[in-house]
């Protein structure tokens, strides 16, 4: 499938996360006219290289892998701005890109988490209160809502905890999304929970 990609900045989208926008330059405007007439999702891509050397292309700048960002919200303002709330839908690979509109496209396939073998259901369950557990602690002040919000799905809970985790870098986000499983993405962001952390569990 081709999909419009709207590469960011050290942001990486996950699987269920609401995420709210605002759209400013032509070529995204243009990629969100095309998105509402098509009813179809676009992609969001974290731009991993911020260099400005003009010598590397702007698509060498943008990882290959993704998230599809479907549209729930927009609201176009008088100057031609928008702001829009996107979900994270599912995880993509990157397989050629498209320079045929004014803003980057790309073939690309859909990468599903692998299934957890039977057996390891109790460990992704154990590792997802885990991480909860030491999103709690990392974030105190907050720790009524996130109990209030935070999803009991495992899948949902990495994405949640993904955003939330204080001083998680872009890199290390983007190894969360790149886990080919579930318990691998919930190690790498429990990898990511500071060493003093760990150690009051």
């Amino acid at each position: 499938m081709t999909v419009p990609l709207f590469p960011l900045p050290n942001l990486v989208l996950f699987p269920g996360v609401v995420l709210p926008l605002y759209v400013f330059e032509q070529r995204y405007r243009a990629l969100l006219a095309d998105t509402q007439t098509s009813g179809e999702p676009f992609g969001i891509v974290q731009i991993v290289e911020t260099s400005e050397d003009v010598a590397m292309p702007f698509h060498e700048r943008v990882s290959k892998v993704g998230t599809l960002a479907h549209l729930r919200q927009a609201e176009t303002h008088e100057d031609g701005t928008s702001t829009i709330v996107v979900v994270g839908g599912e995880r993509f690979t990157v397989q050629d890109f498209d320079f045929s509109c004014p803003y980057l496209s790309a073939d690309v396939d859909l990468w599903p988490l692998e299934d957890a073998p039977p057996g390891e259901q109790e460990v992704v369950q154990a590792s997802a209160r885990k991480l909860l557990s030491d999103l709690l602690r990392l974030r105190p002040a907050e720790a009524e809502l996130i109990r209030a919000n935070a999803p009991e799905d495992p899948m949902l809970l990495a994405s949640f905890a993904a955003n939330l985790l204080p001083g998680l870098s872009g890199q290390q986000r983007e190894d969360a999304l790149r886990a080919p499983g579930l318990l691998d993405r919930l190690d790498v962001l429990m990898g990511a929970v500071p060493r003093d952390m760990k150690l009051m569990n």
